[in-house]
């Protein structure tokens, strides 16, 4: 096990098995893709929740050079919980190491399409958006924006919707290690 584990829980009182069960299994992920750098590993307890299949959330969490992938899964009991969200991430790990260690699918090498993407006369690249991106913003005040941003490892900016405001902000680190807050505004 070259990775290092984390394991966190929230309103559960986490025993020795747990920390070694969970810390023997995470701990194998490195055989699945060895760029693996930490495992964060969080167990919570809902009380409140309606179902009781959704009362145990795991969270796995795996950070490495360059690549964050992270899955969340409920059962009645938190190691069911944790395997499930530990045979979600090894299909996660499978299609990341496909989009990045496989090449591109049409037989063509990523120094190929890249050298496709480069505009000879401008030197610019040429499609404007390499890549376009949907994701679903929940209101958050600032610090939870913050806490979110860490947990997620976005190194450089984090955008979410600040439910005190309404508005959509952007949460982003300064190179002095503080952050900044950007609030739009239409002109």
């Amino acid at each position: 096990m070259s990775n290092k584990v984390e394991v966190q829980t929230r309103s559960i009182r986490l025993t020795e098995k747990i920390e070694e069960y969970v810390n023997k299994k995470a701990g194998n992920l490195d055989h699945y893709l060895p760029a693996i750098e930490e495992v964060r590993v969080e167990l919570s307890h809902h009380q409140a929740a309606r179902d009781a299949k959704d009362r145990n959330v795991a969270q796995v969490t795996i950070f490495g050079k360059g690549f964050t992938l992270r899955t969340e899964e409920r059962a009645d009991e938190a190691l069911a919980a944790f395997d499930q969200a530990l045979d979600n991430m090894q299909r996660q790990i499978e299609r990341y190491k496909g989009k990045h260690y496989r090449g591109r699918g049409d037989g063509r090498s990523a120094a190929e399409v890249a050298e496709d993407v480069i505009d000879d006369e401008t030197g610019e690249l040429s499609p404007l958006f390499a890549r376009r991106k949907k994701f679903v913003l929940y209101p958050m005040n600032e610090e939870e924006a913050v806490v979110q941003m860490r947990n997620l490892g976005h190194d450089n900016f984090f955008i979410f919707y600040n439910a005190e405001t309404s508005k959509i902000n952007v949460l982003y680190r300064r190179r002095n290690g503080s952050y900044g807050l950007i609030e739009p505004e239409l002109g």
